[in-house]
């Protein structure tokens, strides 16, 4: 029984140094520069909402956050990387939509769960779809959209990044809650797809924020916002709902994580000093112009949200019939 005693002693004396310890870590953290890995190439909205996070949060917390680019495998390879680097606040990690809710329905394997092997720390900011068609288009609202597909079943198709890309799968939403068949034409990346649909070879896309240039230079309509509010980069375009097809919400998302077992107190810190970056008058106005949504709250916010988007996602990958091994 004595020993018993000492053995449930010596443990909660450890337990209580061992918290010790990270408070003093916390307290000090960071004494040197933090590595943010983003999955993607540079350039794209990953990239983009990691270097505007990323600049102001350097201030903050008094240390260098230096961007590390390795795309690959729909985010599957920096994803991973970050699922394994040290958990100790130094190794942080852009996660985004694709491998952090999606991916897991599109691929049979993952190196990482989506869940388990991170820590959230922010909700970061989302993008939303749009739905986007050439001036060329004689449909003008969501509406006169659908009814010109439904005349001309499986004639008209629509563009997008890749299989299984956001723009992929918004699409599937949309033409899923307007019953109508319109033809899926993968392109390998965004740019080109957009550049068939200024030029008229494709009928429409659920694009990116990045069309928004094309919609200010009058080479491209938007019809319709896939969120709940209206962006406000886009003021006069009404949302699915407000555009009488409700329920079609698609959005590119982004948000800090970290490797699981980073510790509670330096989550919080992370959490605390974004959340002011977020708030800030500047970081709006850079989100706005960019099109983005912008986020905040909690870790436990941003954890419901991850969870509430894999299960969300699940139904939609399989009604897209997209599948890799």
């Amino acid at each position: 029984m004595l020993n018993k005693l000492h053995a449930c002693v010596a443990a909660t004396l450890l337990a209580l140094a061992t918290a010790a310890v990270a408070q003093t870590g916390a307290a000090n953290y960071p004494t040197q520069p933090i590595k943010l890995m983003v999955p993607w190439p540079a350039g794209g909205g990953v990239d983009t909402t990691a270097r505007m996070l990323g600049e102001p949060l350097s201030h903050l917390l008094g240390q260098p956050i230096v961007i590390d680019n390795r795309g690959g495998a729909g985010g599957n390879i920096g994803t991973e990387l970050a699922a394994r680097a040290k958990p100790d606040g130094y190794n942080l990690l852009m996660g985004s939509i694709s491998p952090n809710a999606v991916n897991v329905h599109l691929y049979s394997r993952l190196g990482f769960d989506p869940i388990k092997d991170f820590a959230p720390i922010v909700y970061v900011s989302a993008v939303p779809n749009i739905l986007v068609v050439p001036v060329s288009s004689p449909a003008r609202t969501v509406k006169e959209l659908i009814a010109l597909a439904q005349a001309n079943p499986g004639k008209l198709n629509y563009g997008s990044g890749g299989v299984g890309s956001s723009q992929h799968l918004a699409a599937v939403q949309f033409m899923s809650a307007a019953k109508v068949d319109i033809v899926h034409v993968p392109y390998k990346g965004t740019s080109p797809a957009e550049a068939d649909l200024v030029a008229g070879h494709i009928s429409l896309m659920l694009d990116t924020t990045t069309c928004l240039p094309f919609i200010a230079g009058g080479k491209l309509r938007a019809l319709a916002v896939a969120s709940k509010k209206r962006n406000p980069a886009l003021p006069d375009v009404p949302t699915f709902d407000e555009a009488g097809l409700p329920g079609v919400y698609a959005s590119s998302w982004y948000g800090l994580m970290a490797p699981a077992g980073t510790p509670r107190p330096i989550i919080d810190k992370l959490n605390a000093e974004a959340n002011l970056v977020l708030k800030s008058p500047d970081m709006q106005r850079r989100m706005t112009e960019f099109g983005a949504e912008i986020g905040g709250g909690s870790p436990e916010d941003f954890a419901n949200f991850i969870s509430s988007e894999i299960k969300r996602y699940e139904s939609i990958v399989r009604l897209s019939g997209a599948k890799f091994d």
